[in-house]
């Protein structure tokens, strides 16, 4: 069972140069990852002044953001295990791939990077506004919820299948853009809805910057929810106790 798996870790974790340099490695490809995608949103309102969305800037807010994973997960694969979200990484915890003092490093350096990544882009681009996640009309929390549970769910069930499951075998090597094409893909399913986040830290960057908080519960919920249900699927039917990889952090 993956409960029995689940790692605490040790506190003197916090401060082991290998666990730092990952949190560094999460840090810069979040804020890789986020500079260019919310990046590329501001610039189609910056080229269509500002107009209503449409099927093309959906299209390329999907293309941006596939891309850009693409590079993120795998300039950080060596070092941190490219997760680039900490939906990927509660995913990970749960399949006891990974500590809980890990874990709470990655989550701070992953949001640091998005605020980081939207401060950049308000002042490079003369103080555009960083627009935050917002459900469109119609839809309802439980709506946007259930949205990001099962977008999510694809993208950690992806994660686990081609990078985590030790019987992967030569598919490892796609990993990364496999995870961003599942990316785009639920972007271009959702981002109509309530804008297909699949990551907290995408959506906790432009909030602070913007200080939007309406709703944004809805885009740490969903994603966490998602990602364990995609964990326990993955790990109890797939990854079995003998071919499950030893934790790397949790000895001293």
């Amino acid at each position: 069972m993956p409960v029995s798996r689940i790692a605490i870790g040790n506190p003197a974790e916090f401060g082991q140069p290998d666990a730092l340099k990952a949190a560094l490695a999460e840090f810069i490809s979040v804020l890789i990852f986020v500079f260019a995608g919310e990046g590329s949103g501001m610039a189609f309102n910056k080229l269509t002044n500002d107009a209503s969305t449409t099927p093309a800037g959906l299209i390329a807010a999907a293309l941006a953001h596939a891309f850009a994973l693409f590079v993120a997960v795998s300039i950080a694969a060596n070092i941190s295990g490219g997760h680039v979200n900490p939906a990927v990484t509660f995913g990970l915890f749960i399949g006891g791939n990974i500590s809980l003092i890990r874990s709470i490093l990655y989550w701070i350096a992953q949001l640091l990077g998005a605020v980081i990544a939207c401060l950049l882009l308000k002042f490079a681009t003369g103080g555009l506004e960083t627009s935050a996640f917002s459900l469109s009309s119609g839809v309802s929390v439980w709506n946007a919820v259930v949205l990001e549970i099962v977008i999510t769910f694809g993208l950690v069930y992806t994660v686990y299948a081609t990078a985590v499951d030790p019987k992967k075998g030569n598919i490892g090597i796609l990993a990364p853009i496999a995870i961003g094409f599942i990316v785009g893909a639920n972007i271009l399913v959702a981002g109509a809805f309530d804008g297909a986040s699949m990551n907290p830290a995408v959506s906790f960057g432009p909030a602070v910057v913007c200080w939007t908080w309406d709703n944004h519960w809805v885009y740490w919920l969903g994603p966490f929810l998602g990602a364990a249900i995609a964990a326990l699927i993955y790990d109890l039917i797939y990854i079995t106790p003998d071919t499950h990889e030893q934790l790397p952090t949790t000895d001293y």
